[in-house]
């Protein structure tokens, strides 16, 4: 039991900025219960979250969003939630795409096989990943269920690639 404490206590806390997305939720018709969901997780796994927002589908306000928690806010981690469907309005991967320094493809690939175990329809998720400066951008889907399951599944080597990162500063 001791030995796992002190584990605990020698991980780097990393910052995070948490991105909703959604026309309903940012116009007050529905509740952000992902975004809530992504940083009850967050926090319970150490993370400090340092900037939460919830925004339409609009390429240029999710964009300006990403750029600021990277390079002004300096946050270790983003995680965006919804926007990476079929529909007109969901722009998300699109907006990412056009900040990313490099792209991650490995993370959201292992996204949608994890989901496809529960959910066929998880290969219809446009989400994207990668690195901004030393930030890493995650996009995640909507629905919390696959939100819950797709955190579980990635944080512990997200985790890892955030100290990899930091290792080289």
């Amino acid at each position: 039991m001791k030995k796992s404490k002190e584990k605990q206590e020698e991980r780097k806390i990393f910052t995070a900025g948490i991105v909703s997305v959604s026309d309903s939720s940012a116009s007050g018709e529905k509740a952000d219960e992902s975004g809530k969901l992504l940083d009850y997780m967050l926090r319970g796994r150490g993370f400090d979250i340092k900037y939460y927002i919830v925004i339409p589908d609009e390429l240029d306000r999710i964009q300006e969003a990403l750029v600021m928690l990277c390079d002004d806010l300096k946050v270790d981690l983003v995680i965006t939630t919804g926007g990476v469907g079929f529909r007109k309005r969901d722009v998300t991967p699109e907006a990412t795409q056009g900040v990313l320094d490099k792209e991650a493809p490995g993370i959201c690939e292992a996204l949608r096989y994890y989901q496809m175990q529960y959910n066929p329809k998880a290969m219809l998720s446009r989400g994207v990943s990668g690195i901004r400066r030393n930030t890493v951008i995650i996009n995640l889907v909507e629905d919390i269920k696959e939100v819950s399951r797709s955190f579980e599944s990635i944080i512990d080597p997200i985790y890892a690639g955030l100290q990899t990162i930091h290792e080289e500063e």
